[in-house]
């Protein structure tokens, strides 16, 4: 080979060294210029799941069919609602009460809900749309609201076919059998959820959950050819 034709040959080698050079920095920037936006969305989307397994999502303007009304229903069970409900037994009934000193049916379950930090509407025709619908008494827990005659009355259910309620002028908050059959109901709504933790979304699985969904969408860096 002639020096002409070497020193041709080394031009060309040149030149195609400084395009695969231009083409790789082209990559690392386009690399660099994604890497903040990718990690923007994914950590986007990791607050919002970490935001909803600690209750801190953003609020909507809550509905008349909301499942927890205005409060978190986190930690509470339809125990607690029992409770609450046992402490009124023997309380007088007194239409448009809701304490101690006299209540009706829907300021008795009123009252209960607020002891346990759950804030529901004051009538029937208010409570009997919170929640989520049980589809019969059989499969009632404690804690559900019984609503019969149409929007007329409201019990809880205190478990073991077993209701507390206040009936009627002249009697008081009383714990009785569930005197009524699935003709009677006109809904059953479920306020608390059963519990979360057994079905996999509560909120520890929820936090484990969140940092799965952000490692998965940001795997580490591995060294490999630009």
């Amino acid at each position: 080979m002639t020096m002409i034709a070497a020193m041709g040959r080394i031009s060309q080698i040149q030149s195609t060294l400084q395009q695969l050079s231009n083409v790789s920095t082209e990559r690392v920037a386009t690399t660099v210029a994604a890497t903040p936006a990718a990690a923007s969305a994914s950590a986007g989307s990791f607050a919002a799941t970490l935001a909803a397994a600690l209750g801190t999502a953003g609020t909507a303007g809550a509905s008349a069919t909301s499942t927890r009304a205005t409060s978190s229903t986190n930690g509470t069970a339809g125990a607690d609602v029992v409770a609450s409900a046992r402490k009124y037994l023997g309380v007088p009934y007194v239409f448009g009460g809701e304490d101690s000193s006299g209540m009706d049916c829907s300021g008795l379950v009123q009252t209960v809900y607020a002891d346990i930090g759950i804030e529901l509407p004051r009538l029937v025709s208010g409570q009997m749309k919170m929640g989520t619908e049980v589809a019969s008494l059989a499969e009632a827990q404690p804690g559900d609201l019984i609503v019969t005659g149409g929007g007329d009355h409201i019990l809880i259910y205190a478990g073991d076919n077993k209701v507390i309620h206040a009936p009627y002028p002249g009697r008081t908050v009383t714990l009785r059998d569930a005197y009524m059959t699935d003709a009677d109901i006109t809904t059953i709504r479920r306020i608390i959820p059963t519990d979360t933790a057994a079905t996999g979304t509560g909120p520890a699985n929820m936090l484990s959950a969140a940092f799965t969904a952000f490692a998965q969408q940001n795997p580490p860096v591995t060294g490999g050819a630009l």
